[in-house]
């Protein structure tokens, strides 16, 4: 399971590096696409750190900073190759992924301090609880994670493409939007680690 959960990780990194050249809006709120994949990552670092503990999160994390990199590499790199004559979107995708390029750097840094912030209290609280209240720490170490996450990576992702009222508003809605899904994705974290527990324990009457 450790290994399905780390390349789920990884993949959705990547998408929504993709996803977050995209805004859209809800009523009044204007969000970027990514909003509906990225908090998910953290879920999936909490059940890697419930399971198979801190230093497992912690690789995990490193794995996917690898990856973000190894990708902002590539993706400069295919910009830059000349376009065939018969190709006739380079415009199009120099706007797509050369947007995507601002926005895995944007990533790249608010990655880096909010998934270590993530690990480093949800462990806090399960070095005082033990193996209970799962919820508690699911959810505490995600919001904090998620206020520093969504400041960093909106103001750097943003900054000039958009009034300062709409990058404000972004960063108030976004970490809301986040919060609402960290509380519905509770329950399918639970689910996991259940399926975890089972794995181990079978694997360890093997």
């Amino acid at each position: 399971m450790f290994v399905y959960l780390n390349a789920l990780f990884v993949g959705l990194l990547l998408i929504a590096n993709i996803l977050g050249v995209k805004l859209f809006s809800i009523g009044e709120f204007i969000l970027p696409a990514a909003v509906i994949v990225y908090v998910v990552t953290y879920l999936i670092t909490d059940v890697i750190g419930e399971l198979y503990g801190k230093e497992a999160a912690r690789k995990t994390v490193q794995a996917g900073f690898i990856t973000q990199v190894v990708a902002l590499i590539f993706i400069f790199i295919a910009i830059q190759l000349p376009a065939a004559p018969v190709f006739e979107s380079q415009a199009q995708f120099e706007e797509i992924l050369g947007g995507s390029f601002r926005v895995i750097l944007a990533s790249l840094l608010s990655y880096i301090a909010s998934q270590n912030v993530d690990v480093s209290i949800f462990h806090r609280l399960k070095a005082k609880h033990g193996e209970g209240k799962l919820w508690l720490r699911n959810n505490v170490s995600t919001m904090t994670s998620q206020l520093i996450d969504t400041t960093i990576f909106i103001t750097i992702a943003f900054w000039g493409t958009v009034p300062t009222g709409v990058l404000l508003g972004m960063i108030a809605t976004q970490y809301v939007a986040k919060l609402i899904i960290a509380f519905i994705d509770t329950p399918i974290a639970y689910l996991l680690v259940r399926i975890g527990r089972k794995q181990q324990q079978t694997q360890a009457a093997a």
